[in-house]
């Protein structure tokens, strides 16, 4: 698993808004994050939010932001839209529900499919809720202390025509 990107924010924009307006909190990218095991991410929103939270960390993957991108037509969405921590690369989020698994030295366990809500048709597109059910992202507990940092993707140089 590769991680692209990573975000956070210090509020909660959608999480218990309901039928009420959603917040204005921004989603910040970060190089890097700390996992602290059973707490969350130093400053992000969930960071403490209860003991034992299930969703601790979130995940969501490159792929499905590429492919909900191109069958919903909005190529300059970037992932950050769907308020998940890490953006990964490589992996079949939803096999690791249920799992523990290991990413950059750092120890997770999967608890369950991340449910897309109605907010998803406002901030990303009409039809979003429905097409990212089954592929909303991981929700995940941390289980040891951390670093995670993004992964910038590989650049490809050309070789000079001759």
């Amino acid at each position: 698993m590769k991680i692209r990107h990573i975000y956070i924010s210090a509020g909660h924009n959608f999480f218990g808004h309901g039928d009420h307006s959603p917040g204005a909190h921004p989603v910040l990218e970060v190089p890097e994050i700390e996992c602290v095991a059973g707490r969350g991410l130093r400053g992000d929103r969930f960071f403490d939010f209860k003991p034992d939270y299930k969703g601790q960390i979130t995940f969501f993957a490159a792929e499905t932001h590429a492919a909900l991108s191109r069958e919903l037509g909005i190529p300059d969405q970037p992932p950050s839209v769907y308020r998940r921590n890490v953006i990964t690369e490589g992996v079949d989020l939803n096999t690791l529900i249920g799992r523990e698994f290991e990413v950059q030295g750092i120890r997770f366990r999967g608890t369950a499919h991340c449910s897309p809500c109605h907010w998803m048709n406002e901030v990303v597109a009409p039809g979003a809720e429905t097409w990212l059910r089954n592929c909303g992202g991981l929700r995940a507990m941390i289980l040891t202390d951390g670093t995670l940092r993004a992964e910038p993707p590989a650049v490809t140089i050309p070789p000079k025509a001759a």
